[in-house]
């Protein structure tokens, strides 16, 4: 099954349009597939509450593992409704053999929208290995290896260490298109023939 997750809170965004390419492609090539999306901008997932983090402790102190058995940790009626949000979202976690997310870079992270959800489905010691993650985003400069702005890159760096972190999951794409800020910035107009080379490069890796 793919999982597929939108954050940008443009409907027109360069992070869905890759994304949208992508998972086209992807049901093309697997038809028998499921796929489930979540536009996390428009239908946004609650922040996490008191209840959520009492899920969490006792999961973490009885040593629960299993993606399963999470329910045993609901014991009264705040964390069964922290539950009722959290699981229809862990269960199409875990029925995804890949994960899509569009995520624009705002601020030199993600949107609180992702940051929502990763934290819903989040939980102490937790594996998703076997599942592959897929990133599409669209950021507004360069933030590429050996540019300026690489240190600012909270974006992939952050997502990529969560992944691995938390998931255990190493197999992560990461497909850009940077410099969107070079059709609109006159101070960046200098840079829109980069830009319009990232996006294509991007549209590219996504529809292969």
């Amino acid at each position: 099954m793919l999982l597929h997750l939108d954050s940008s809170a443009r409907r027109a965004s360069f992070s869905r349009r890759l994304s949208g390419v992508y998972a086209e492609t992807w049901r093309a090539a697997h038809p028998q597939a499921g796929y489930v999306y979540r536009d996390l901008a428009a239908q946004p997932v609650p922040h996490i509450g008191e209840a959520w983090t009492e899920l969490c402790d006792h999961i973490l102190e009885h040593e629960i593992t299993d993606l399963s058995r999470y329910r045993e940790a609901v014991r009264t009626p705040a964390q069964r409704q922290a539950w009722a949000v959290v699981e229809p979202l862990l269960d199409e976690v875990a029925a995804a053999e890949v994960i899509l997310i569009g995520t624009p870079m705002y601020n030199y992270s993600i949107p609180s929208a992702l940051k929502a959800w990763l934290d819903q489905i989040t939980f102490p010691k937790m594996s998703l290995a076997g599942r592959s993650f897929v990133v599409t985003s669209a950021r507004g400069g360069a933030y590429g290896p050996g540019t300026p702005r690489e240190p600012y890159d909270h974006q992939e760096r952050y997502l990529r260490d969560f992944f691995k972190g938390h998931f255990r999951v190493e197999d992560v794409t990461f497909i850009h298109a940077e410099l969107v800020n070079a059709r609109l910035d006159p101070a960046l107009a200098h840079l829109r023939g980069r830009h319009e080379e990232s996006l294509a490069a991007a549209l590219k890796e996504a529809a292969r």
